[in-house]
């Protein structure tokens, strides 16, 4: 059988640059070379599209001195990625599928998404208004709000209107006590969210998500076990789900030093969940993956109270593939390896036109 051409973005321009060259150096060792000849894309921090040599050179970043450049065609007539060596030569290299591995802003909020059906080329992961509406916490809530499925009481921010904090802070300790969440609408690994125990923290809060977004929310604290679950499929394919995941945090909450710094901080699947929160998680999960209009893969993360109330938090499209990461874990616990489960992430997307 002949090989097919898979490219594999990563890196990107979010603040998530890192947890990306992470999540692709674990996806690229687990393709089938057998099926698949690959082509590595970094791109960088500054938005410079080259072209990387092997796995070492994701995994030690070495990729980022790399001379020749590749960068996607939008070209549908073409569906290849254009190389251009450091000498100037140009070749026109044919791609069959693409593994969008970004994370964050730029990537996984419809950006990539959109060139690639520019391009036709079938891709791993949700479409342009599914990744933009799951990105987005404000417009998801708006959408679970639909549902009806129990969610955080969340307060709306936009970041011009912090020129008067003190109409801000009013606002939102009128509606709620402390503690409360702040957290930037676009931003992914928990970058630029916060806890508030007093106003003084609160305003702090707000400056910060306001460095990630435009958008901001603050949150009702909710109280509980903070968990995951893992879906995969749509489009002509049945929609399934893992189990559970739970996330037992070293810090105060699950922010990204938390996750990525500190290993105290642990993830176990298959919890022992109050009330029937064990069932009803993942058939919420792919309520809420089909009323966003996904497609491929997501991670959807909710909290259970003690007294066994699911309150869903949010969605990711294209969750993390670290060592660490639980999307993968949670197949895993399932029975299907990181290998299989890569192999049928791509051919579900070879499906997606």
């Amino acid at each position: 059988m002949e090989k097919l051409t898979a490219a594999v973005i990563f890196g990107g321009q979010s603040s998530e640059h890192e947890v990306s060259c992470m999540s692709a150096a674990n996806i690229i060792e687990q393709m089938d070379e057998s099926v698949y000849n690959l082509i590595l894309i970094g791109i960088t921090k500054e938005g410079h599209w080259l072209k990387a040599d092997s796995i070492q050179a994701v995994r030690q970043g070495s990729w980022r001195e790399s001379r020749t450049e590749a960068v996607l065609s939008p070209d549908a007539t073409k569906q290849c990625v254009v190389i251009t060596d450091p000498q100037g030569q140009v070749t026109w290299a044919p791609v069959d599928v693409a593994f969008p591995v970004l994370h964050g802003r730029d990537g996984e909020d419809g950006t990539i998404q959109g060139l690639l059906e520019l391009a036709r080329i079938p891709y791993v992961g949700c479409g342009v208004l599914s990744s933009a509406l799951s990105m987005d916490k404000l417009y998801t809530k708006l959408i679970v709000d639909r549902l009806g499925i129990t969610q955080a009481e969340y307060e709306p921010v936009m970041a011009e209107e912090l020129e008067d904090m003190e109409e801000v802070t009013a606002r939102i300790e009128k509606k709620f006590s402390y503690p409360v969440f702040i957290k930037p609408s676009n931003a992914g690994s928990s970058r630029g969210v916060s806890r508030a125990d007093s106003r003084e923290e609160l305003e702090k809060g707000l400056q910060l998500a306001a460095s990630e977004d435009r958008k901001l929310l603050v949150e009702e604290m909710i109280c509980g076990h903070e968990v995951e679950c893992a879906v995969f499929g749509g489009g002509k394919e049945e929609v399934i789900a893992s189990g559970t995941g739970e996330i037992l945090a070293a810090a105060q909450f699950y922010d990204y030093d938390a996750k990525y710094h500190n290993a105290q901080s642990k993830t176990v699947t298959d919890p022992d969940l109050p009330g029937t929160a064990s069932q009803e998680i993942p058939r919420l999960a792919k309520e809420i993956f089909k009323a966003v209009d996904g497609y491929g893969l997501a991670r959807v993360d909710f909290f259970v109270k003690d007294d066994g109330t699911v309150v869903f938090n949010e969605i990711n499209t294209m969750p993390g593939f670290t060592a660490i990461s639980m999307y993968p874990m949670l197949w895993e616990a399932r029975g299907m390896g990181k290998r299989e489960l890569v192999g049928k992430l791509l051919s579900h997307a070879r499906n997606r036109f």
